[in-house]
């Protein structure tokens, strides 16, 4: 059942566990959905939104009516995107557990005390193509820079197949890295339900990216949509937007998805030798933008970082090789 509450939906989709509508303003992804789940003694949270007024002010209201005690909750976060993230640091209790996946949490750390990730990342993109006024301006517009979390937190860290356990709730934790490096998602086994984060979405396809962590970004996605397709699973909980009733028939969306934008960039490579700048206009974007060039620079940002990762992908595959002359790296048909 779904309720319209003051700032948003709360949705009841199991005794116990709910579903709360977190906005996320001027964002295309529209809202985050956060689960709450109800134990005897403990309550469990499963993402929380932006650090920012318009997500703690639904949160709140959502907490309130399902008589949240913050005092006795815990929480569990999907992944390290703010969106997901940003707001665990203000609401988290000092007698709050904060699960978190290892391989991110050092990341975090390290990024922390003082390693400077997203200038590389810049210079990464800048030697892909990019030029660099406009990659540093769409770094510093980034979400990560405005809504992360306001504190250190002391995450306990999880790693795959660990169990959470809250009220008649038995969680098992799943790796399911390419989204993020340290991606993890939670099944349910008894109750037939998989908590996908962003691993899974419906309406819209994850993005997938380059990450100076991972080698192959799209081929550790595939790999864990491989692996989550053995799951019995009746009902996915999505991190946005509409659930999934059909796993299996959601995940081969996904991996035909994809396949066209391999072929998208293999076709776009059939001419001659090119960037990722210049690749990127060959790839069939779902946005309004009717040219590369009126792309807004936050969308220009992701779908450059998405495009790296398909021809990093079939680089790996041997299909498209690399060549790097004067700090410029171009690619071309092996």
């Amino acid at each position: 059942m779904l309720t319209e509450v003051d700032n948003g939906m709360i949705e009841e989709i199991l005794p116990n566990l709910y579903r709360a509508e977190i906005p996320l303003p001027k964002s295309p992804l529209k809202w985050l959905n956060s689960y709450i789940v109800k134990g005897k003694d403990r309550f469990l949270i499963i993402d929380t939104g932006f650090n920012r007024e318009e997500c703690l002010n639904a949160m709140n209201t959502a907490l309130q009516t399902l008589g949240v005690d913050l005092n006795k909750t815990d929480f569990f976060i999907t992944h390290l995107h703010v969106d997901h993230m940003g707001l665990v640091g203000t609401i988290a209790s000092e007698k709050s557990t904060v699960y978190f996946n290892e391989c991110e949490a050092q990341r975090l750390y390290t990024h922390l005390a003082g390693e400077n990730h997203w200038e590389k990342m810049v210079e990464l993109y800048i030697s892909h193509g990019f030029d660099a006024e406009g990659a540093r301006a769409s770094m510093k517009r980034h979400p990560a820079h405005k809504y992360s979390a306001n504190r250190r937190i002391d995450f306990t860290v999880v790693n795959d197949g660990d169990m959470i356990e809250v009220g008649d709730f038995h969680f098992r934790c799943v790796a399911t890295p390419g989204h993020s490096p340290g991606h993890t998602s939670l099944y349910e086994a008894d109750k037939k339900i998989l908590v996908a984060g962003d691993h899974i979405l419906f309406d819209i396809t994850p993005n997938i990216t380059n990450w100076l962590e991972m080698e192959d970004s799209l081929g550790e996605y595939l790999a864990s949509l491989e692996k989550v397709k053995t799951l019995d699973v009746e009902l996915v909980l999505t991190g946005h937007r509409r659930l999934v009733h059909d796993l299996r028939g959601r995940v081969k969306e996904l991996q035909d998805h994809h396949r066209a934008r391999l072929n998208e960039v293999l076709v776009a490579l059939g001419d001659g030798e090119k960037n990722i700048l210049q690749i990127a206009p060959h790839i069939s974007w779902d946005i309004t933008a009717k040219t590369w060039e009126e792309f807004p620079a936050q969308q220009k940002w992701f779908a450059f970082g998405e495009t790296m990762a398909h021809v990093t992908h079939l680089e790996k595959q041997g299909k498209v090789r690399s060549k790097s002359h004067n700090g410029k790296i171009t690619y071309s048909l092996a």
